[in-house]
């Protein structure tokens, strides 16, 4: 029997298999499924189309509405009221609701639905997020998942597996998002194509699991299946707090063979930005200062959570916006937005001339609320910056971490926060 990584670990067990190796192709048990409002719909026509009456555990299927929250249009609002008809007729037990839960990929993991060794599909490609938890988690279709609600299986293909290795810690205004840019822009976007990625350390040992969500959140930019980061005493206490249901933490056999393995020092990594319009063309936030920003966005799956709220307030505290820049904050989830309320971050965005919104992605996808017009530029803390991705196809996005957003905000160009005048 030959050594297996946690990928492959994770696969045999779904598969019921002892062993399994790259290229292979099983037939795998799904422990958990989320579908959201823009998904959802198409999940349940093509559940229909297929002859489906019945899911197959409805226990095991999270609903979480985020993308278009509320409705802004006719149709979303038609859509999003024939899911919760289907939910209720399937007895579907785990819903969210406008004002109930917030971005999906906060909600799954704040809410204990990710656990360790288990295997989680989403209908939307940052599902590879709950790997910080230590489970494998990947986006799939919404026709592929009408098909895991009619037989709670799927066909995975074991993937190939790259070792990030990252020692040293991370200085003042640099992040885990930091980190994952650099990862990417090294690799590239298609550096990683159906492989796993999996996250080992000091580094990601001494990272909390926000900035361990953050990096997970980010792997399907390279192209990568699946990214985890091994469980640890920190993954156990996040989740005790979280879920009563029991799980088994899996970890690579120790001398696993990787496809390849690439060494990080974060001592010295300096603030980066992926430039538009591919999150694989990053430089130091140094070199940008030339570039005039509109608006700023801090918030999305990737870093709308509370430390990332607290490090945009440390930088906006006592300081106002550029007069030519407007700046969005949107909390990842109504927990998030409730405690930093309660902290005084919003009185500071707020005294700054930011918006609050509700917990949404709306300005992420471009769906609603701050959508960018012809030549317009965002700096924006999401993960991605395709070309329309906010708004006009004639827009640009760059992404980067709150920090650096923060302080681009103050300027009106892209900035290095630690090149800010002291106050």
């Amino acid at each position: 029997m030959h050594k297996l990584n946690i990928f492959e670990k994770i696969l045999a067990r779904a598969s019921k298999r002892k062993e399994v190796v790259p290229g292979e192709i099983v037939e795998a048990n799904i422990d958990m499924a989320m579908i959201h409002d823009l998904t959802g719909p198409l999940t349940v026509h093509s559940f229909r189309k297929i002859g489906g009456s019945k899911v197959w555990d409805p226990k095991k299927i999270v609903v979480i509405f985020d993308h278009l929250i509320p409705p802004s249009t006719i149709l979303a609002a038609t859509l999003q009221k024939g899911l919760r008809e289907f939910i209720k007729e399937q007895g579907i037990p785990t819903f969210y609701d406008i004002g109930q839960g917030g971005v999906c990929h906060q909600v799954f993991p704040e809410e204990g639905y990710a656990r360790p060794g288990e295997l989680i599909v989403g209908a939307d490609s940052h599902t590879c997020t709950y790997g910080a938890l230590g489970a494998f988690a990947t986006g799939i279709g919404s026709t592929e998942m009408a098909a895991v609600f009619a037989t709670g299986k799927m066909w995975f293909k074991v993937p190939k597996v790259i070792r990030i290795n990252a020692e040293g810690n991370l200085k003042k205004y640099s992040t885990p998002k930091d980190l994952i840019l650099k990862i990417i822009g090294d690799i590239g976007e298609g550096g990683a194509i159906y492989k796993g990625m999996e996250f080992t350390g000091q580094t990601f040992s001494k990272m909390n699991i926000d900035g361990r969500l953050t990096v997970c959140n980010m792997v399907v930019e390279a192209g990568a299946k699946a990214g985890i980061v091994p469980p640890d005493n920190k993954t156990i206490t996040y989740l005790k707090k979280r879920t009563k249901k029991s799980f088994k933490p899996l970890k690579s056999d120790k001398g696993t063979d990787f496809e390849e393995t690439l060494e990080y020092d974060v001592n010295k990594l300096a603030p980066q930005v992926a430039c538009p319009s591919s999150v694989d063309n990053v430089k130091p936030a140094s070199e940008l200062s030339n570039v005039k920003i509109d608006q700023v966005f801090i918030g999305s799956c990737t870093n709308g959570r509370l430390e990332d709220l607290r490090l945009a307030a440390s930088i906006l505290k006592n300081r106002k916006l550029h007069r030519d820049v407007r700046m969005i904050i949107s909390p990842a989830s109504q927990t998030i937005y409730s405690q930093a309320l309660k902290e005084g971050l919003f009185k500071i965005f707020m005294n700054a001339g930011a918006i609050i919104t509700n917990a949404t992605c709306g300005p992420c996808l471009g769906g609603h609320m701050g959508l960018l017009a012809p030549k317009e530029v965002c700096i924006a803390t999401s993960n991605r910056n395709f070309i329309g991705r906010m708004g006009s196809p004639e827009s640009k996005v760059y992404l980067a971490n709150p920090a650096t957003a923060a302080a681009s905000g103050i300027t009106g160009q892209i900035t290095d926060p630690k090149n800010l005048r002291r106050r």
